[in-house]
């Protein structure tokens, strides 16, 4: 499966996203989606990343048991869909479905469709937030497959979700067990409240975290955010401005292409595939590792 990858270690890897907005209308968010992967498809992607949660709404702004209705299995509608599209277009495709495993247990979980269509893997977000305007745990039980990379035609992915870009623990354990790269699909934004400096921290914040991710482990990173406000259904809050600043970065961090905060964007961006090892030689993070000194890692807190 990886033979091809690795015997193309000198050439590059054409990485695609598609960042969109979204509403209620399923059909219309899904053509959007398509539509996106055909686009990054023409420019030559191989791969293309899908944000968090695109078929719909981020409808964990407000607690509402109506919202289960739209979960599905894997495989499922949303599956078969991005399943034949891989294959038509000859893509390796990383798409988000609300999963409902079992009555009652339901999933933010990312699907990996290869090239030939075959769901090659899926990752359960693993780090669920509750925050105000994103009230996560009530939707969705933690994952439970651990970190573990996905193999494809491109290259192993090391798939995580959104809120999990915040944990160098999730980034650093994909690395360790073989990602070639890392993928984020997101679903981030401002309160519409905040003042321009809070906005600007929030912001670069998350490009930063993100970045050094990929410093860290000498790995690139590809993010796909939504984009667009999406109102509060509840009518109590001021919705959420996503803000959309979807990126693609190399292995030292540096940003390849970056799409804009406030419009739908396809980006497109090309990988070194030698570079994360030409990166490692000089920076060689996981050579020094102290592992014999970070016990303390398993406590929740101090000694």
């Amino acid at each position: 499966m990886l033979a091809c990858y690795h015997c193309a270690m000198n050439s590059t890897l054409t990485v695609g996203l598609v960042q969109q907005a979204c509403g209620e209308d399923r059909t219309a968010n899904l053509t959007a989606s398509i539509a996106g992967v055909r686009a990054a498809a023409a420019q030559g992607a191989r791969l293309v990343l899908l944000q968090e949660l695109h078929t719909g709404v981020y409808f964990c702004q407000t607690e509402d048991t109506r919202r289960f209705d739209l979960a599905e299995a894997i495989p499922g509608p949303t599956c078969d869909v991005l399943s034949r599209l891989a294959k038509e277009l000859d893509v390796v495709i990383v798409g988000s479905v609300f999963e409902r495993r079992a009555p009652g247990v339901y999933h933010n979980t990312a699907v990996v469709l290869d090239s030939d269509g075959r769901l090659a893997g899926q990752y359960r977000k693993m780090h669920i937030p509750d925050d105000p305007g994103f009230h996560e745990k009530f939707y969705f039980t933690p994952g439970d497959q651990g970190f573990a990379p996905i193999d494809t035609s491109v290259g192993r992915l090391g798939v995580l979700v959104c809120w999990d870009q915040w944990y160098p623990e999730a980034a650093r354990l994909m690395a360790l067990h073989g990602a070639e790269l890392l993928l984020y699909p997101t679903a981030i934004g401002w309160d519409p409240r905040d003042d321009a400096a809070e906005k600007h921290r929030q912001h670069d914040a998350w490009l930063t975290i993100q970045r050094a991710h990929a410093v860290a482990n000498g790995l690139p990173v590809v993010v796909g955010n939504r984009v667009g406000l999406e109102p509060d259904p509840s009518g109590h809050g001021p919705g959420i401005q996503f803000w959309g600043s979807s990126f693609i970065a190399g292995p030292q961090g540096e940003i390849l292409a970056q799409a804009p905060d406030d419009a739908p964007a396809v980006l497109v961006g090309e990988i070194g595939r030698q570079r994360s090892e030409d990166v490692r030689r000089i920076w060689p993070f996981f050579r020094d590792r102290r592992i014999d000194a970070y016990q303390d890692l398993l406590k929740r807190y101090g000694k």
